[in-house]
């Protein structure tokens, strides 16, 4: 296994200790936890919450109960926990090999503390009620925002609470960390599936499909469109759409063109925020969603339609969408392996007496890929998007470099397959055992 050693208790110490560390000997008074999970879910996050629930049992003489937000921080300001006690280690553990948020998730974001202090004040009311001195939340910048507000708040209302935030997201866009839990596995789910995909459209290409489109997840950022790239290293054609270079019509079709002339055939992989030059998606489609981000879907028939019309080749096209992000059969695990010490490593950073931080992943090295746990500051991660750097993608914006490539070849290292039974993968459903109320309702 080429993962470097990546013992929690020795978190690499890149954060300030902002409260005093646990001593061993010293009489604490045990608080409980709460752990939700934010936004779109992996593959692997659930084996973030593996990490955490299991680390914390490990720790009972200073962790009491883990209780889960039920659809994530709603669970939290509606008084809807759970109470992740009532689950067997068995189904605890399975976690690591189920996709999907385990405890449900949601799209949700907490404004500013200006502009509704009143939701922050009630999660720390509830926190109160609970006995939470520990709240984990799972997810990507927004989350990073909101476990940061938190816990500025949390001191100025003189109830302590540590908050760490545990990373995830499939755009693998958050600062600081090398990558982030669920980028890897859905990395290697687009290049296997372009892979794939490809070889059929070159057995066909003669009389048949000559173009082959398929549309990926990546609203700013182009990490997941990259992983398309890696099928050139086995002959394939291939042009990749990045939102960080701008769309040019004639250039684009120019390249497909000469592509098709040469091998027969071409796979183009286009990111659902590429875009032209004015700012305006490809993919656009006039609606907002919960975030008041642009809601996107359809780049990938806009531009088979266009290749289509300018060329004249058959096409087929595809929108990996959930499948990409879902597909726990042929996850990384590499990407497994980091969810978990992630999730593992955010408890003892809490037990360390850490407080606004997010554990992190350390590259070590490229050949063989090498990582630890570090961590960083909220405060320098919130609000913060990490895009692909230019010496990742080609000259001509249509492919990865070889540094891109030694970059994505180790996330998507390695299989960590689930059970299989009846033919299908096996994964595990809690029992989501409800906590009893104690607050007045409380309205969104």
């Amino acid at each position: 296994m080429n993962v470097a050693s990546r013992k929690p208790a020795s978190v690499k110490n890149t954060v300030e200790r902002v409260s005093a560390p646990y001593e061993p000997g010293v009489n604490m008074t045990i608080k409980n936890a709460f752990y939700a999970q934010s936004g779109g879910v992996t593959a692997v996050i659930n084996a973030s919450a593996c990490g955490v629930i299991e680390t914390a049992r490990k720790h009972a003489d200073k962790i009491g109960t883990v209780y889960a937000g039920r659809n994530g921080i709603i669970g939290a300001l509606t008084e809807d926990l759970i109470d992740t006690s009532k689950e067997s280690d068995a189904d605890i553990a399975a976690l690591r090999y189920t996709p999907s948020g385990a405890f449900g998730s949601c799209r949700f974001k907490m404004k500013s503390l200006e502009a509704n202090k009143r939701e922050y004040e009630r999660l720390i009311d509830i926190f109160k009620a609970h006995n939470i001195g520990y709240f984990f939340y799972n997810g990507g910048g927004d989350s990073a925002d909101t476990c940061f507000k938190v816990s500025q708040l949390s001191e100025a209302m003189g109830y302590p609470i540590q908050a760490i935030h545990v990373p995830k997201t499939v755009d693998n866009d958050l600062p600081i960390t090398d990558c982030c839990p669920g980028f890897g596995s859905v990395a290697k789910y687009i290049a296997v599936s372009t892979l794939e995909a490809s070889f059929d459209v070159k057995s066909m290409c003669k009389t048949s499909t000559k173009i082959f489109v398929v549309e990926v997840m990546g609203r700013h950022a182009g990490w997941i469109a990259a992983a398309g790239g890696l099928v050139a290293d086995q002959g394939i054609p291939v042009v990749i759409l990045f939102p960080e270079i701008e769309f040019d019509q004639a250039k684009f079709l120019a390249s497909v063109d000469a592509k098709v002339k040469e091998h027969g055939f071409c796979t183009i992989v286009v990111s659902e925020g590429c875009h032209y030059p004015d700012g305006k998606f490809l993919a656009e489609q006039g609606t907002r969603d919960a975030f008041g981000h642009a809601q996107l879907g359809g780049a990938a028939p806009v531009v088979a339609n266009m290749i289509k019309e300018a060329l004249g080749y058959k096409f087929h096209w595809a929108v990996a969408d959930y499948l990409q992000r879902a597909a726990r059969h042929i996850a990384s695990k590499t990407d497994v392996e980091q969810a978990y010490a992630l999730g593992e490593a955010a408890v003892m950073l809490a037990l360390d007496g850490k407080n606004s931080v997010m554990p992190t992943v350390v590259r070590l090295s490229d050949i063989p890929y090498k990582w630890e746990i570090g961590a960083a500051e909220l405060k320098d991660v919130a609000n913060v998007e990490k895009f692909m750097p230019r010496d990742f993608i080609s000259e001509d914006g249509y492919g990865i470099t070889d540094k891109c490539r030694n970059y994505l070849t180790g996330l998507i290292q390695g299989e960590d397959y689930p059970a299989y039974e009846n033919g299908l993968p096996k994964f595990v459903t809690m029992k989501n055992v409800a906590v009893e109320k104690k607050l007045p309702e409380f309205k969104l």
